[in-house]
């Protein structure tokens, strides 16, 4: 089972859980237009969450972290810097690992992701 939000342990030792994503805060974070509501799980090296993006929403920077990003529901842009755009809907998928592209997210109607990421990336 999952308790309180976060457990620090190496990452060969997380044990068997279950998250109940019903009982993960969420946290607000402004992008440049819209919002994006986080619901995070940490790990030692490795982050999961649930993010949501509003109706509208585009990110406020250019991310170069990695990340294995999977689209529940929803449809959203992956803009790299480049300028090469990919659109993804429910049930597809995107990864990229540190440093290996500036990319941002878009959406016009809102969407909602499973976002894992961490130190293996």
């Amino acid at each position: 089972m999952f308790l309180n939000g976060s457990i620090n342990m190496k990452k060969e030792s997380i044990p068997f859980q279950t998250i109940d994503w019903d009982s993960v805060a969420k946290t607000e974070h402004r992008g440049e237009r819209g919002t994006s509501f986080w619901q995070t799980v940490q790990f030692a090296g490795l982050r999961v969450r649930i993010v949501e993006y509003s109706a509208g929403y585009t990110a406020d920077h250019w991310c170069t972290k990695g990340h294995i990003v999977h689209c529940l529901d929803g449809e959203f842009i992956s803009e790299l810097k480049n300028g090469d755009r990919f659109n993804l809907k429910k049930g597809m998928s995107y990864i990229v690992s540190d440093e290996m592209s500036s990319h941002r997210s878009t959406t016009e109607n809102g969407v909602k992701l499973m976002i894992i990421d961490g130190d293996f990336l």
